[in-house]
Parts: structure tokens; sequence; C-alpha cells
């Protein structure tokens, strides 16, 4: 009988996240799961736009969660409101050290380490249309099985799918 070995599964960075961004990242999803919900980091939508978190529930419902690592983080990028036409419920996830009233009224709030995560405001529900809740669950579900299979064949074809 043959033994299999398991190793670690190393999962690259792309680099164009802070170490704080990162940590807050971990943190939050870390935090979604616990609510039911399942993350795919840096997901491509069908606009152009990459989405710092995207979650998934067992009912279908999609949050998005856009990570701002700092003040500057925050002001220098503003296409976040794009992403509210990709979700049903839209949050910022910051760290400890960010001031809470920089964010807008109308998302929700989180405020995270690298170990979890607190929601501070809840954020508003605007239900997605039914085909663009279809896609967003496709392109989801294909980010997430691509991934997968990147780290199962490291020297695949993948390239930018994942």
């Amino acid at each position: 009988m043959s033994r299999i070995i398991q190793r670690p599964i190393e999962i690259p960075v792309d680099g164009r996240q802070s170490e704080t961004a990162l940590l807050v990242a971990r943190g939050t999803a870390r935090l979604l799961l616990s609510h039911g919900f399942s993350c795919v980091q840096e997901l491509p939508l069908n606009s152009g736009r990459r989405a710092d978190l995207v979650a998934l529930d067992a009912g279908g419902e999609i949050w998005i969660v856009e990570v701002k690592s700092s003040i500057a983080d925050f002001r220098a990028d503003q296409k976040w409101q794009d992403y509210r036409l990709h979700c049903d419920r839209l949050f910022f996830a910051t760290a400890a050290t960010v001031p809470a009233e920089i964010f807008p009224e109308d998302a929700g709030l989180i405020v995270a380490d690298a170990y979890g995560a607190t929601v501070l405001r809840e954020a508003p529900h605007h239900r997605l249309a039914a085909a663009t809740r279809k896609s967003m669950m496709l392109c989801f579900a294909r980010a997430a099985a691509l991934r997968l299979q990147a780290l199962a064949d490291p020297n695949g074809p993948y390239g930018d799918f994942t």
C-alpha cells in the first residue's frame, strides 16, 4: 500500500497588497466564514474591476468587501462605488488604526486584524437582479475552481485565469 504524503499548500501572493491589507483580508475572511460565507480574494468582475473579497453564502447571497489599509489607500481609490452593482451588500474592512469616520455611512464597516474581525456597521441590503447574481456566482465558482487546479498543478497553463 502506498502512503500519501501531504505537504502544506502555499498560496502565491500577487504583490499588490500591503502587509496590513493582507492581514485585514485574512481576518475578514475568517469572520465571513463564521457567518457561513466562502470567500474568493481578488476576484475579477465583468465590469473590469477586481474586488478585494467576494463572499458567497449557501443561499446565494453575495457580499463584496473592499479592504482599505490606510487613509491614503481609501482616498486614492474611489472605484469601490462600482462594486455595488455586483453584490447584495457592500462592506469596507480596515485595521483598527484607520479612523472609522472616513468610511461612507451607506456601506458596512468591518475592523480586522490577522486573526479575526468585527462588524462595526451592517451594510444596507440591495438585492441583485437574478441575471447579475447568476453571472457573479459563475464568476466566483470558475475562479475558485481554477485556483484549486493551479494549486494542484502549479506548472499548468492557468496564467491570468486565476
